[in-house]
């Protein structure tokens, strides 16, 4: 089925998060870092740094055959890769469609990802269960968001500010 218009479907509205974000690449022979393995399963590394409240962090880990990719919110802190890290500048903003979404649509990442295309706004898409989560270099964001409005996306919350 394809996908409905982005502002006709309430899965598909968008926020965007106000927090930084990290890709950090390693090698498949490297250990993953403790740290990172503390906020998957919501160890005492869950809490943000200076902070004494406690969420959920946004951690990603996918292992491949030829690689490890690690993404994660800076304020919950890095692992430290001691190879091939990600150059310090790379830092991301994130934009959640809404979800959830059934798994019978199709084309969605393509809609979301053409106008940032044509704009050469480059991504890197995580996907869970339930939705996505599409980063964007941290000093496209406004621009991000201004394209795909333009392209019919709305943007929900007052996560949106860039």
């Amino acid at each position: 089925m394809p996908p409905p218009s982005p502002s006709d479907h309430p899965a598909f509205r968008l926020t965007l998060l106000p927090r930084i974000f990290r890709v950090e690449q390693y090698k498949t022979t490297e250990k993953i870092p403790s740290h990172f393995l503390e906020l998957l399963t919501g160890g005492t590394s869950a809490q943000s740094q200076g902070s004494s409240a406690r969420r959920a962090p946004f951690v990603s880990v996918t292992r491949t055959d030829e690689e490890v990719s690690i993404v994660y919110e800076v304020e919950f802190g890095g692992g430290g890769s001691t190879s091939n890290e990600i150059e310090a500048t790379s830092t991301w903003r994130c934009i959640k469609i809404a979800g959830p979404m059934d798994f019978g649509i199709t084309g969605v990442m393509c809609n979301f990802s053409m106008p940032l295309k044509l704009a050469s706004i480059p991504i890197f898409a995580v996907s869970t269960w339930n939705t996505d989560y599409v980063l964007v270099p941290e000093d496209k964001a406004s621009n991000a968001v201004d394209v795909l409005k333009a392209d019919g996306w709305a943007f929900i919350d007052h996560e949106t500010s860039v």
